[in-house]
């Protein structure tokens, strides 16, 4: 709120001068919004916080947030299971596709996908065979811990009775339609999975009060247009698995390890190479 006009304020210009020029240059600098460069420095900063966690660190807070990605699939079903089979359906249901990421990004949980972004920009600023170490390790670690989260969240839906059937015929239906599309076609999927998951992860920093609007915006596209997300579709695939719905082969082989790649790529190169060379594009070194 502006500050009412005072007929005295003439008298205390000159001793406030000095504050008020700080002030003023104080909120043009939080006005401005993040350039490349500085929001590069800030996910570094992440990056290199995340590289000192230990490794036990790393997968307890990946187990947890393999099962928290598992309530995007359960959310999803559970309004789809309640909404009318018609072709807007999809505009509704896949809202609760966000569900998991918003628990998993607010919650400071790890998550893979974040991963190709976060810990990748470090590594391009030194490129060293001990960083590299450290991204891998931090990799194994926390991809091991989202698909065991994923697999125990769905291995409690599939097994126990945790849900209505009607619930549980639309958790099968979403895990029928994770695994449609060929090897090939759901590791293209997957690279635009990656390249949005990770888009989010640099918008972020600019974000502010808008970080919950960013998270669901971004998964809801993902979501939405069908590109497959390693952590969140191995709760889906991996409840076909317990149901006997689908074979493990089918989703190793046709799914899983599929958009495990294309998510890494998507992410790598799409963002983190390409977002890291027009923020450090011009420097001498």
């Amino acid at each position: 709120m502006a500050e009412p006009f005072r007929a005295d304020r003439g008298a205390h210009d000159e001793s406030k001068d000095g504050s008020q020029d700080g002030s003023q240059q104080k909120q043009i600098e939080e006005a401005k919004s993040l350039d490349a460069r500085t929001t590069l420095e800030v996910v570094q900063l992440e990056g290199e916080r995340e590289l000192e966690r230990s490794t036990s660190a790393l997968f307890w807070s990946g187990l947890a947030g393999g099962l928290s990605m598992g309530f995007s699939f359960l959310a999803e079903g559970l309004l789809r299971s309640h909404l009318p089979d018609a072709e807007w359906r999809p505009l509704v249901a896949k809202l609760g596709y966000s569900v998991g990421f918003v628990i998993v990004i607010i919650g400071s949980q790890q998550l893979y996908t974040e991963n190709t972004l976060t810990p990748i920009v470090p590594l391009l600023s030194r490129r060293t065979w001990t960083c590299l170490r450290n991204v891998l390790r931090l990799w194994g670690a926390v991809l091991a811990a989202n698909l065991i989260g994923a697999f125990l969240f769905a291995l409690a839906m599939g097994r126990l009775a945790v849900v209505e059937p009607n619930v549980q015929q639309a958790l099968s239906a979403l895990a029928q339609e994770a695994m449609h599309a060929d090897a090939w076609t759901t590791a293209l999927h997957a690279v635009y999975a990656g390249w949005l998951i990770a888009l989010m992860v640099w918008m972020l920093p600019g974000a502010e009060s808008s970080t919950l609007a960013v998270i669901v915006i971004m998964t809801y596209l993902v979501g939405l247009g069908g590109f497959a997300h390693v952590i969140a579709g191995a709760s889906e695939v991996f409840y076909a698995g317990v149901r006997g719905e689908a074979s493990w082969g089918r989703i190793l082989g046709g799914f899983l390890l599929p958009t495990l790649v294309g998510n890494t790529v998507g992410g790598i190169t799409m963002v983190a190479a390409l977002n890291h060379a027009q923020a450090t594009s011009g420097e001498e070194h």
